[in-house]
């Protein structure tokens, strides 16, 4: 039976009793999947999972969205491979809410720890319906009838302007054109409402003068990630953290550089937001 330590006050678990080496039976997925509906994100510790491990955990809950950015593990395309050290610092920077660009987001991520760095290379994890609740009712209204535009070039516009950048991800530019997505979510399985809007991939929001887009969009995104609602896990070798992608935002920080990081992520087929 699984054990749950509560993270922070606003989402977060810390999970113990369950060995992910090991095939997880009927009782533990269950276990598993109540327990990310609850806290939003589960962080488990000393788990030295194979690719195969890792690709058997997330089958269990959907099949995987593949991201063509991004290298894989041999023999495993649906297992990103996030690396960076002296050559190759990270790009990413910003609060974000993974793959937003595309019709059906993923539905969660479950990320392991392969080489961690002597310090630093934290991640943040923020809850929507935290961040939702603090809106006020009529802010919670107003938002409840806007969509917003979440495009792939738009939080891929440093990659594309590299050399070579256009011809790299010129496919990844065709299959996702700019989408729409409602700025407030309701999560098909919880029913919580959380706001989905991210600063890396929502360009604007629809049927607003840019002016009045950018001055909401900098809003939500600041109060996204006010104090009360993210949570901080600290990596070691062989951790590994599942997020619910509907609900949640994350942040790598990038205070490990020039040191080795190699992280191992699959991401989950989701539905289309509403």
């Amino acid at each position: 039976m699984l054990q749950l330590e509560p993270y922070a006050g606003a989402l977060g678990a810390l999970v113990t009793g369950i060995d992910l080496t090991v095939p997880v039976n009927d009782v533990l997925f269950q276990e598993l999947n109540n327990a990310l509906l609850q806290y939003e994100v589960l962080f488990f510790r000393h788990q030295p999972i194979s690719p195969q491990n890792h690709a058997d955990l997330a089958g269990l809950f959907g099949p995987p969205q593949l991201h063509q950015a991004y290298p894989h593990v041999e023999n495993f395309p649906q297992i990103t491979i996030l690396e960076n050290d002296e050559a190759t610092p990270s790009k990413i920077e910003m609060w974000h809410t993974d793959m937003t660009f595309r019709k059906y987001p993923p539905q969660g991520a479950i990320l392991h720890g392969v080489v961690i760095p002597e310090k630093g290379g934290d991640t943040l994890f923020a809850s929507m319906s935290a961040a939702y609740e603090g809106l006020s009712g009529k802010m919670q209204e107003f938002l409840c009838g806007l969509t917003a535009i979440h495009d792939f070039t738009f939080g891929f516009r440093e990659s594309l302007d590299e050399p070579g950048g256009r011809d790299r991800l010129a496919q990844m530019v065709i299959d996702n054109p700019p989408v729409e997505h409602p700025v407030i979510r309701t999560h098909p399985l919880s029913g919580k409402k959380g706001l989905f809007v991210n600063s890396l991939f929502t360009s604007r929001i629809k049927d607003m003068t840019e002016k009045e887009s950018r001055m909401l969009l900098d809003f939500l995104f600041d109060h996204a990630q006010k104090s009360e609602y993210p949570c901080r896990f600290r990596w070691q070798p062989d951790s590994v953290a599942f997020w619910d992608n509907r609900i949640t935002q994350h942040k790598p920080v990038n205070d490990y550089w020039p040191q080795h990081r190699r992280m191992q992520r699959i991401t989950i087929d989701g539905d289309e937001p509403y």
